[in-house]
C-alpha cells in the first residue's frame, strides 16, 4: 500500500453522525468510479460504493446500540446501517479472518457529486466463493472500526 501522504482522504457517515468513517485511497484523475448494486436492498437505498483495494478505511461509531449489521442474501456481507437516521454508509465482509469494505458515495461529505461516475453493476447468478474472490480483489483492504467515538 503506498504511504499515508501519498493517499488522498474521503471524509463521511450518516445523516445524524453516529457513523463516521474516514477513507484514504491513491489518487485519482477524472471522475471517482464507483458502483450502483443491482440488488432488491441497495436499489431501495440508492446505494452506489466504492472502494480501492490499496485504500484504507478508519470508522468511528458513537453509539453501538444504533448501529445495525444488517446480512440478507448471501449473509456475507455486513450493511452497516444507523438506526437513528436510516443511512448506510459502509459495507463491510469477513473472508478468512479479514475485513474488506465499501462505503457510500452518497456519505461522502466535501466531495463534489458531480465529479463521481456511477455505473450499474448487476452480481445475480455470482456465486458465493467468486462474490468473495472478487471482494478480496477490489473491495478496501484495510479497516479499522472504533467504537464509543465520533
Amino acid at each position: 500500500m503506498p504511504g499515508s501522504d501519498d493517499l488522498a482522504r474521503i471524509d463521511g457517515g450518516c445523516h445524524c453522525g453516529n457513523i463516521r468513517f474516514a477513507f484514504f485511497r491513491p489518487p485519482w484523475e477524472g471522475a471517482l468510479p464507483a458502483r450502483a448494486c443491482g440488488c432488491s436492498f441497495c436499489v431501495k437505498h440508492g446505494g452506489a460504493y466504492t472502494s480501492h483495494p490499496d485504500g484504507r478505511i478508519e470508522i468511528a461509531i458513537a453509539d453501538p446500540e444504533r448501529l445495525e449489521r444488517y446480512r440478507f442474501g448471501t449473509r456475507t456481507a455486513d450493511f452497516l446501517t444507523c438506526r437513528r437516521c436510516g443511512v448506510v454508509p459502509i459495507v463491510t465482509s469477513e473472508i478468512e479472518g479479514r475485513v474488506y469494505a465499501v462505503v457510500s458515495v452518497r456519505a461522502f461529505e466535501g466531495i463534489d457529486p458531480a465529479t463521481i461516475e456511477v455505473g450499474s453493476v448487476d452480481f445475480d447468478g455470482e456465486g458465493t466463493g467468486d462474490r468473495l474472490d472478487r471482494r478480496k480483489q477490489s473491495w478496501i483492504g484495510e479497516v479499522r472500526e472504533t467504537v464509543g467515538a465520533a
